[in-house]
């Protein structure tokens, strides 16, 4: 079905996933941005990993399959990047919502884990399939925004529980 990548030389792909990276990197921080300006909830907060899971379905095809050793290694290296997110994204409450904090590090902290992330694919395309490449980068991606989030919903639950014990009954 997807006979056709493999007819793609190696570096037009990573020219072309390497684009398409830096543009999600930029559109992340555009997002980000703006949803600091609106109150946070629950939703938004969970549901970027539950549309991200849907890249998964990569896997059904050989071309981006990845042995479990790399598995391992690039959920360690998106666990590891995670706490740096998690580091940098703090809640407040204001005007009885809850809102995201603006970090003046995050944008610095997105474009260094995206410059990280690219360098790495570079060097790692020399040696690593594309296919695999991909599949690998999707694990680490993945493995970064769960734990990020799960971070987020459960600082999210605690600002709301102490919203709703000082809102008088």
């Amino acid at each position: 079905m997807f006979e056709f990548l493999e007819m793609v030389p190696p570096w037009i792909m990573l020219v072309v996933t390497t684009v398409g990276a830096l543009g999600m990197g930029i559109m992340a921080m555009i997002v980000r941005s703006k949803s600091a300006k609106k109150p946070a909830s629950a939703k938004k907060i969970i549901l970027p990993p539950l549309f991200m899971s849907t890249g998964a379905l990569m896997f059904v095809f050989p071309f981006f399959r990845v042995a479990p050793i790399q598995i391992g290694e690039a959920l360690l290296v998106g666990v590891l990047f995670s706490t740096v997110l998690i580091w940098s994204s703090k809640f407040e409450i204001r005007d009885g919502d809850i809102y995201l904090k603006q970090s003046k590090a995050f944008v610095f902290i997105l474009i260094g884990l995206l410059l990280i992330r690219v360098v790495g694919k570079v060097v790692l395309s020399s040696t690593i399939d594309i296919g695999e490449l991909g599949g690998m980068f999707w694990i680490l991606a993945f493995g970064m925004i769960v734990p990020w989030r799960l971070a987020m919903y459960l600082q999210y639950k605690k600002l709301q529980g102490k919203l709703e014990s000082a809102v008088p009954s």
